[in-house]
């Protein structure tokens, strides 16, 4: 049992996807900043997902704390709104459990945090074939994040690349001028718990499609300024279908946004507090 609260809680969603999962949670173990716990936002996933964080947690050296609910179709936001609640740090990263992080994943998040902020990270999207040969000394070595590697692996030269190869001032430059927005990204974003929870945390009729960007409009409606940290807080995605991507969740989820930028909504009644 962990007798100090640790400096940083990190959120891994997930759904039966064991595999993907243990890749992500090697990449947790070779970080250099260490004080840490893993909650995992578990949405329903079978016995298979248990019993690898049973053994998960023998090997790493990190807490693992593990937050499932029963399998109701694609409730994200729900189980995100109970793992929020169940982090015992005041500083809180999010990500998915198809996402590596690279070694300095945490510490790039931790040295930034700052009052008044939170932090919107990038991601590297890596093909399928790519995907399924990482393995855990590929993670340790970090030959995942190797350009060099992946090249010889197969992937293209294209601009992307330049989130796994740019570092010290050429990603502050980089994250500069990206034209993306600072946007809450649920595969890599990180903020203050009681601002999350200022707000209510996700609105729970969201489900695939844009509910991570709603709560970071409310933070912003609530005068949360963000952060660009693509090319500093890096992970790479693991490739995987999507099958609970609906035109009708996107839709309705739209017209929620719409509403919330609208009307400079702070609070959802379909949050966390009830």
């Amino acid at each position: 049992m962990q007798q100090t609260e640790p400096k940083i809680s990190i959120v891994v969603s997930t759904y039966n996807s064991e595999a993907w999962l243990e890749k992500v949670l090697w990449g947790f173990e070779y970080q250099t900043f260490k004080d840490f716990e893993v909650v995992i936002a578990d949405d329903g996933s079978g016995p298979a997902t248990r019993k690898l964080l049973d053994e998960m947690s023998a090997e790493v050296s990190y807490p693992i704390i593990h937050v499932w609910q029963e399998d109701d179709g694609f409730q994200k936001s729900r189980i995100l709104n109970k793992a929020i609640v169940a982090c015992n740090a005041s500083y809180i990263v999010m990500t998915d459990g198809d996402c590596i992080p690279r070694e300095d994943f945490v510490e790039v998040h931790y040295i930034n945090k700052e009052p008044g902020y939170f932090i919107s990270g990038g991601y590297y999207m890596l093909p399928m074939n790519i995907s399924k040969a990482i393995t855990r000394e590929d993670i340790q070595k970090q030959n995942c994040f190797n350009i060099h590697w992946l090249k010889n692996m197969g992937i293209p030269k294209t601009f992307k690349n330049n989130k796994l190869t740019a570092r010290g001032f050429i990603s502050k430059f980089f994250n500069a001028i990206t034209p993306t927005n600072a946007s809450w990204n649920g595969h890599n974003s990180s903020g203050w718990k009681k601002d999350i929870l200022n707000v209510n945390g996700f609105d729970e009729r969201m489900q695939y499609g844009g509910q991570d960007r709603e709560l970071g409009e409310r933070l912003f409606n609530f005068g949360i300024k963000s952060k660009q940290l693509r090319y500093s807080a890096v992970c790479v995605h693991l490739d995987h279908k999507r099958g609970y991507k609906t035109p009708e969740s996107i839709e309705k989820n739209k017209a929620i946004r719409k509403e919330t930028r609208n009307e400079k909504r702070v609070w959802t009644h379909y949050g966390i507090s009830k």
